[in-house]
């Protein structure tokens, strides 16, 4: 690698990521995303400066060695940078996708360098080369896991687990893999191929498999451990039930949660009309409620569909919490936002249909106990806007099911388990642990692989004390 000085990485600029025209990815559900070439990924790392006391380390969740990987790729030995990154990270070209880097390891670096486009580029490289290494697994053990939920919290579990020789089965409720990986991202953000290259991985490793398969209707997790043989069960069942506003108007037809068309368009491929069998509205004019990640995905997959889509936002742009980037992208393939709005009333026509939102108008006031200014509404200043199609994305709560037929566990108002031992992720349930969304609420898969990892630390010191 050329020796730089401290200034003359200081003038090389960042190196922007290619994408495709907006005018072209707006009418497909190919990735937006492109890709670094090997040239532009080492001179992106060589912007690094390897600080003394790196921040960006302290800034993931699951603490990668990034200045370390980051080396790598500066020298051209991408082998080593992939390798340094799965030491304690199972899914790189997820991440590197779909993780907020921004808002974790790149805001703690002094430059800062595009992690995670630096991470993709070697996840990358490695699949598309067919270098990709299966972790060894030491001799079995005897002991059996169940892990419920296939999304990323639940194969991190997996993985850490069974490298130890354990035993693992994943339960899965819907007929495929990936949990919200590949149900609530859409393809243009995180194609399927990348899910299934990373589950290939753990089947190779010995991990099985069940989908279709409803823990807390199929098999309680009282019957996996008791009558099944299961040593252990971890829950990582994610946060998918979604919240409503509780506004009138919301039973109408064309009123859907995100999440349920985001299912139908990305596990369904709704949107392959020659080919799938699934139903998929057709709305022409499309409100968004919500400033979310989901909004921005049910937003620009809309447009893909050919509405005209407008988000509904009560706040101002400084306030969405959407990833920036995606807000960039949606307002480039021309969503429209329309802030300091939020509807009172969803209006139907005569045969129960969508026609329109009653939308009232907002400024901002004094901060929430969050930090954020509250949003005050302007009496006298509402309007109807014309909409056939209203997609809520205001959030999400955790599914009851589990929870109710297992009164052993302890939840939060929000159905969110609680954890006996936050540093094992140990519930109140003997020989059951949890983590990700099912105990944070919606966060991001990055968080849920912490949650995993920390799971998975916990799940072997139990099994370590039970006899053989």
């Amino acid at each position: 690698m050329q020796t730089l000085t401290a200034k003359e990485r200081l003038a090389i600029p960042p190196q922007k990521m290619p994408e495709l025209p907006p005018e072209v990815r707006s009418k497909t559900m190919s990735e937006v995303a492109i890709g670094y070439s090997a040239e532009e990924a080492k001179k992106e790392a060589i912007r690094c400066l390897n600080c003394k006391k790196p921040g960006c380390i302290d800034g993931c969740p699951v603490r990668i060695d990034i200045p370390k990987f980051i080396t790598y790729i500066a020298e051209g030995d991408f082998q080593s940078a992939i390798d340094t990154i799965k030491e304690t990270s199972l899914l790189p070209a997820v991440c590197g996708r779909v993780c907020p880097q921004e808002k974790q390891c790149q805001k703690k670096c002094v430059r800062p360098v595009e992690i995670g486009r630096l991470e993709r580029f070697v996840a990358d490289w490695e699949r598309e080369s067919g270098t990709v290494k299966i972790p060894e697994v030491k001799p079995e053990t005897g002991k059996k896991v169940a892990v419920i939920g296939s999304g990323p919290a639940g194969l991190v579990v997996a993985a850490d687990v069974r490298r130890e020789g354990h035993s693992v089965t994943i339960f899965e409720a819907f007929h495929k893999l990936g949990g919200v990986m590949r149900y609530g991202i859409p393809e243009f953000r995180l194609p399927n191929s990348i899910v299934d290259k990373e589950i290939e991985t753990l089947k190779k490793m010995g991990v099985e498999f069940k989908t279709n398969f409803v823990v807390g209707r199929t098999r309680k997790i009282s019957d996996l451990l008791k009558k099944d043989g299961f040593d252990v069960a971890f829950i990582g069942t994610g946060a998918g039930l979604p919240l409503f506003m509780g506004i009138p108007g919301e039973e109408l037809n064309g009123v859907f949660s995100a999440n349920e068309f985001l299912t139908r368009a990305n596990l369904m491929r709704a949107y392959e009309k020659d080919f799938a069998d699934t139903p998929l509205w057709e709305g022409k004019e499309v409100a968004v409620l919500g400033g979310g990640n989901v909004a921005m995905d049910a937003a620009r997959v809309s447009l893909r569909l050919g509405a005209k889509v407008r988000i509904i936002y009560r706040r101002t742009a400084a306030e969405m919490p959407a990833r920036a980037e995606e807000i960039h992208h949606a307002m480039e393939e021309g969503v429209e936002f329309c802030y300091l709005q939020n509807p009172s009333e969803i209006l139907g026509d005569e045969k129960g249909f969508v026609r329109a939102l009653r939308i009232e108008r907002y400024k901002l006031g004094e901060p929430d106990e969050k930090g954020r200014p509250r949003p005050v509404k302007l009496e006298g200043e509402s309007f109807e806007l014309p909409v056939d199609t209203v997609l809520v994305a205001i959030g999400n709560s955790s599914n009851p099911l589990i929870s109710q037929g297992t009164p052993e566990l302890k939840v939060n108002k929000r159905g969110n388990i609680e954890l006996l031992n936050p540093e094992t992720n140990a519930t109140y349930m003997e020989g059951v642990f949890a983590g990700g969304d099912i105990v944070l609420g919606a966060a991001t898969v990055i968080l849920a692989m912490g949650e995993g990892r920390r799971a998975a630390r916990g799940i072997l010191l139990y099994l370590n004390k039970q006899p053989n």
